[in-house]
């Protein structure tokens, strides 16, 4: 069902092939985030054609519209949404932990009010398994309880021990849809916070679960980034070396290239499409915010050197143009652009990976991303 093969080393960073039933996946490769089964603003053949193989859709929005049993229908997310390449899926773990006013959490389950009608929902760790795979997904996450930094000591034990047995109730009820065709796999999620002797403990359960694959969860929760990166490097030291490792929620290259060097096969976040409908734009000199004055007369594209078929054919002056329309335009060409650029950083990350060279090119691509400076341009 999954075969992941390390092509390459280059320190802890590593250089793979993840054969998925969607077809072969290179990593480490970035996943954009198609909530609702589609990328916001951008269509499945412009994903195809910038090169991505896997994309992620949301669980906890899919499951309350359309629907799961809808969707299973239609043949899976696939034959719903028309996007062959392969569908990552989380649990709705997040989506939950997001709306902690409308949810209440115990040993069975959680409990959680809809934002869309208000009506009331029970999720355990089996049905979360039983809804993606109606919905045919190539990797299901399991539900987890996902905590914020700052969460006490006692409160994040207690989330770990309830993480940990929805994760064995998930691997049976997986294992029992695998008996009946399925051919997707789950990831199992480390937790435990901040807190490293409860990290190690989770990663140690999650070693002897011995799933398809394992994410490193609760991260890039409101810590700074200085924390992240510690807790990352940590944790991904405790992970079997064998299997693909995912972070959850990451998206721009800082976080990005800090998640390869620590050995991070895989990683999505929604920020680069965000972020690009709100006028901002990723080029090789650091992010630009189209918005400003100084683009009116800019007749150059968004980037020089990006290959991308936006920055062939429009300019920055247009760009404002259609941004300060509020023309739809502009959201699905600013989606394009930022996901392309991230794509072919991903491309030139595993390049550098196989010649030896990763550090060289972190250090020469944020000598001139950072510029010196924080923030945009």
């Amino acid at each position: 069902m999954l075969e992941f093969t390390i092509l390459h080393n280059d320190n802890k960073a590593r250089r793979g092939s993840l054969k998925l039933p969607h077809g072969i996946v290179q990593t480490p490769v970035f996943m954009p985030v198609g909530t609702n089964a589609t990328v916001k603003a951008v269509s499945a053949d412009t994903l195809e054609k910038i090169g991505f193989k896997i994309i992620l859709a949301n669980t906890y929005h899919l499951y309350l519209r359309p629907g799961a049993d809808l969707i299973e229908s239609a043949g899976g997310l696939h034959g719903f949404s028309r996007w062959q390449g392969n569908f990552l899926t989380d649990s709705g773990g997040f989506q939950v932990f997001s709306l902690s006013k409308l949810r209440k959490i115990n040993d069975d389950g959680v409990q959680f009010q809809s934002h869309i009608d208000g009506s009331r929902h029970f999720l355990t760790p089996e049905k979360v398994v039983e809804v993606q795979t109606k919905f045919n997904s190539d990797i299901q996450m399991q539900l987890d309880v996902c905590t914020g930094f700052g969460t006490e000591y006692k409160a994040a034990q207690n989330a770990l021990r309830i993480t940990t047995d929805w994760a064995k109730r998930a691997k049976s009820r997986w294992l029992q849809s695998g008996e009946k065709g399925y051919q997707g796999n789950l990831f199992s999620i480390v937790q435990g916070n901040f807190y490293k002797d409860l990290r190690k403990q989770s990663a140690e359960i999650n070693a002897e679960l011995d799933l398809p694959g394992i994410a490193i969860g609760g991260l890039s929760v409101g810590e700074p980034r200085d924390v992240y990166e510690e807790m990352l490097f940590y944790t991904t030291d405790l992970l079997p070396t064998e299997k693909p490792r995912y972070v959850m929620g990451i998206g721009t290259p800082e976080y990005i290239f800090a998640a390869v060097e620590a050995g991070v096969d895989m990683f999505d976040c929604v920020l680069p499409t965000r972020n690009a409908r709100n006028g901002s734009l990723f080029t090789h000199d650091g992010p630009i915010s189209i918005k400003r004055e100084e683009y009116t007369r800019s007749f150059e594209p968004i980037d020089r050197e990006c290959t991308c078929d936006v920055c062939k054919k429009y300019s920055r002056a247009y760009m404002r143009h259609l941004f300060k329309s509020n023309e739809i335009l502009f959201s699905m060409l600013a989606s394009e652009h930022n996901l392309h650029f991230l794509h072919q950083m991903m491309e030139n990350i595993r390049k550098s990976i196989e010649n030896n060279e990763f550090l060289q090119y972190k250090r020469e691509f944020f000598s001139r991303y950072n510029g010196g400076e924080n923030g945009e341009k």
